[in-house]
């Protein structure tokens, strides 16, 4: 049975999870010379994903960015806020 200090994190983590952050998505040469579809959340430090396929980086980087927040989460570090909206 999960004490309250599980349920609690399960809590946060939920809240962390539905943060809106900012994917930025590029194109760039992967191994072999070959276009690879780059994503990354600038605001969680290394949380990148590549591949040749769009949908196969998108779910690499969802599986890093819950990961990340885990371990941010477990190890007591404050969760990252979203950067600023651009103004027109």
């Amino acid at each position: 049975m999960g004490s309250s200090h599980d349920t609690s994190l399960h809590d946060d983590l939920g809240e962390a999870l539905a943060i809106p952050y900012v994917m930025d998505v590029s194109t760039c040469p992967g191994a072999g010379g070959q276009w690879v579809c780059r994503l990354e959340y600038v605001e969680l430090e290394g949380c990148v994903a590549e591949a040749r396929d769009a949908l196969d980086a998108l779910d690499q980087l969802e599986r890093k960015r819950e990961r990340w927040l885990r371990n941010a989460l477990d190890s007591g570090r404050p969760v990252p806020r979203p950067r600023e909206a651009l103004r027109s």
